[in-house]
């Protein structure tokens, strides 16, 4: 299969996105889990496409663009699955024929092939929750672009107007997943280390990232959001983490060979010397896309493969220095590729069909949507989960702003506080909910801080729900 993608030829393109589309096979066939992360991105579409607005009237911490996608597509299709891993691919598509073609196109290599599309297509598949459209997926497609015109720059050996499209690239990645703006740093060193970029340079690219970023932060103003997005977006990706490390073994076993093949290409770039000036530069630059994603690690909400789909890039650059530094025809790289690819599609199948059974690496069972065990009543109603909800929103519909279960402690758990009770109030009295799910035993104190309330809602036969009048 190595050799197959050695060949340099204009199908080739065509080939990466059947190879591609060939190891998205589950995806086609059904059956794919619904993730929490998903079901809230999910929410967050169908609350904004009631007329509610991101940050103000849903509290929830995805970045806006990655907000606006979702309302998007669920003022198109509602509330499906499948739009989602359809773009997803799309994306993937993107991502793979661009990277591949500036590799190739730039001759950051001395051989010319089409190994690095074929890389990217296979570590974007080391978990089935690479397939859905998340805003780290999404994100990455512009950070990419990003350094397509750092290549570009790096060729020319000289600093041009384009660095205020590749600043752009960044601060609309950054709109799609806020800690992309690390990446600044990142466009900032490669300019400085890399090129004869002078001070009006610098600007230009900071200006071109921050362009977009001043733009929404103009929006929210103008709408009385600002405050909202400060607390729910920009505050919360600072907060200190509690990780839940359930699925720790998945996320080990996706990572290990993407990165692992990754390294051994970076140790035998040092024990090469048949590089020109400006490969080696790009490789620099590639080996900083890698530190700068490292420090995103602690701003990530949650651990999952999905949200290391940043790694991909620089995993897949340096794999490929690593695969086409063998002899063409070795049986070694053959094999090893044949083995790395088996392995990464049995760790897909097993998440996403459970091929050994009792054995829970790849199957993200932590961040799975389950079916809640609520009432037969409780099915198409507007409901409010206190705590954090696991599946109670896949047959309802999300009521109040207190979408995400962290940023609603801030008016939830202060309700000896006046202005926290008036806002909770206001909250109710906006989009009121037909059920009220406590799994923190929050309400009882809620009824009793706000009297209004107690003539609206009481407690059903069920435990732990309340019942609007």
């Amino acid at each position: 299969m190595l050799s197959f993608f050695r060949v340099n030829a204009a199908y080739q393109m065509i080939s990466l996105v059947v190879f591609f589309l060939l190891l998205r096979l589950p995806f086609f066939f059904g059956g794919i889990p619904l993730l929490i992360p998903e079901l809230s991105w999910m929410l967050v579409g169908e609350q904004m496409n009631h007329g509610f607005m991101l940050y103000r009237d849903v509290w929830d911490n995805v970045s806006p663009f990655s907000g606006l996608t979702y309302w998007l597509i669920d003022s198109v299709f509602g509330r499906a699955q499948w739009v989602y891993q359809l773009i997803a691919a799309g994306l993937g598509v993107i991502q793979i024929l661009y990277f591949n073609y500036v590799i190739y196109s730039r001759e950051v290599f001395p051989e010319r092939t089409y190994i690095p599309g074929a890389l990217y297509a296979i570590f974007l598949n080391i978990s089935f929750d690479l397939g859905t459209l998340s805003p780290m997926l999404m994100a990455n497609t512009f950070l990419l672009f990003a350094f397509g015109l750092i290549v570009k720059i790096l060729v020319r050996r000289e600093a041009t107007n384009q660095v205020f499209e590749m600043g752009l690239y960044i601060g609309i990645a950054t709109l799609f997943y806020l800690p992309a703006s690390l990446f600044m740093v990142w466009a900032f060193l490669a300019l400085l280390f890399y090129t004869g970029a002078t001070i009006r340079h610098h600007l230009l690219g900071l200006f071109g990232s921050l362009f977009p970023l001043l733009m929404v932060l103009l929006f929210f103003y103008m709408n009385d959001g600002i405050e909202s997005l400060n607390r729910n977006l920009l505050t919360s990706v600072f907060q200190v983490k509690q990780y839940n490390l359930t699925d720790f073994s998945s996320l080990l076993a996706s990572l290990l060979l993407p990165l692992g093949f990754g390294i051994l290409g970076f140790m035998r770039i040092f024990t090469t010397l048949r590089f020109v000036n400006y490969q080696t530069r790009i490789q620099q630059v590639m080996a900083l896309w890698f530190i700068v994603s490292v420090f995103t690690i602690p701003l990530m909400q949650y651990l999952a493969p999905m949200q290391f789909v940043i790694f991909i890039p620089p995993a897949a650059f340096f794999a490929t220095h690593y695969f086409q530094s063998f002899k063409r025809k070795s049986f070694g790289d053959e094999f090893q590729f044949m083995l790395m690819t088996a392995i990464i599609v049995f760790i897909q199948y097993q998440g996403t069909r459970g091929i050994l059974p009792g054995i829970s690496m790849g199957k993200l069972e932590n961040l799975r949507a389950k079916s809640a065990a609520l009432p037969a009543d409780i099915k198409n109603k507007r409901i409010l989960v206190l705590g954090q909800h696991a599946g109670e929103y896949m047959e309802n519909y999300s009521a109040t702003p207190y979408l995400n279960w962290d940023l609603s402690s801030y008016d939830l758990k202060n309700l000896d506080n006046f202005d926290s009770v008036i806002h909770v109030y206001d909250n109710f009295r906006k989009d009121p909910p037909d059920y009220v799910i406590d799994k923190v035993n929050i309400m009882p104190k809620l009824l009793s801080r706000v009297p209004a309330l107690q003539s609206q809602y009481k407690l059903s036969p069920w435990k732990g729900i309340y019942q609007k009048i």
